[in-house]
């Protein structure tokens, strides 16, 4: 039975540790939060059940840990969940963070950095920059509908990266315990603000994409409108905000050292991605 557990498994980089690590035949198990589902290969674990985390850490000795959207309160989730992982022997974590955590101590992410070391639990720090894919998953109705990228950013750049090279460094993460006691801050090869993100699509898709630069307000009360939770809202804020400041467009060599090749670009994506930007198929909304 395999000693790998990943949380987050069907979410956009969790799906990508875990193809990765099938394509290079590592075993693993992946978490559930229905327990009639759970069997060989899926653990019954839920973030806001603290009961079941040691039944699911029982056996388990690395874990690929991320925060779920809705939770907002780090200190009651996580704090119980180390202590199961500690009791129940877990000897390295992956955490999915956000670039530039260390240096932005609002978001839950920077607490749960902190809670993983205070624990003592060998980890590495996973600090990616903004995600490609979600352009076709969080802002997905504005892309589609309206042909636009609605997100308060400003003029500023960011240093945009592919889930799919996120999940490589996770899964060599898990696999090789050279990388314990890391911290990897992940981008690609490039900086761009989201009106050259806008003319990339265009050319992809064949037909105008524009970016609507809304205020911070603007993109508060248009999510809200839009029935999207406050505190993820909140989070999403404070994430553009970094991007509008320009704290979000640095780059990194991280991604090409540990992978061998160069990250993925933006036109990369929207090659791949084709369909699911034009909402033709496949895009998680």
């Amino acid at each position: 039975m395999s000693s790998i557990l990943l949380t987050g498994a069907s979410g956009n980089v969790g799906r990508e540790v875990a193809a990765y690590l099938q394509e290079h035949n590592v075993a693993f198990r992946v978490t559930t939060h229905r327990p009639a589902d759970a069997g060989a290969h899926k653990v019954y674990f839920d973030f806001e059940k603290p009961e079941t985390f040691l039944p699911a850490f029982t056996g388990i000795t690395k874990l690929f840990l991320i925060r779920p959207p809705q939770i907002a309160d780090a200190k009651k989730v996580f704090l119980p969940l180390l202590e199961a992982a500690k009791e129940a022997g877990i000897q390295h974590i992956v955490f999915l963070s956000l670039m530039g955590v260390e240096k932005n101590k609002v978001v839950p992410h920077a607490k749960i950095e902190e809670y993983i070391i205070a624990s003592g639990i060998p980890y590495t720090m996973l600090r990616p920059s903004f995600f490609m894919q979600n352009l076709f998953t969080q802002h997905a109705k504005e892309l589609y509908q309206e042909h636009c990228i609605y997100v308060p950013a400003g003029k500023g750049k960011t240093s945009f990266i592919d889930v799919r090279d996120i999940g490589a460094v996770g899964a060599i993460s898990l696999m090789d315990d050279r990388h314990q006691n890391k911290a990897y801050t992940l981008t690609g090869s490039e900086a761009l603000d989201y009106y050259q993100v806008a003319r990339i699509f265009t050319e992809e898709l064949g037909y105008p994409i524009a970016y609507a630069h809304p205020s911070t307000i603007q993109f508060f009360l248009h999510e809200r409108k839009k029935g999207t939770p406050l505190p993820f809202i909140l989070v999403m804020s404070g994430i553009y905000l970094t991007a509008m400041l320009g704290l979000a467009a640095g780059i990194t060599p991280t991604v090409a050292e540990l992978l061998g090749r160069p990250p993925l670009t933006v036109k990369d994506f929207a090659h791949h991605y084709r369909a699911q930007l034009m909402g033709t198929t496949g895009a998680t909304l």
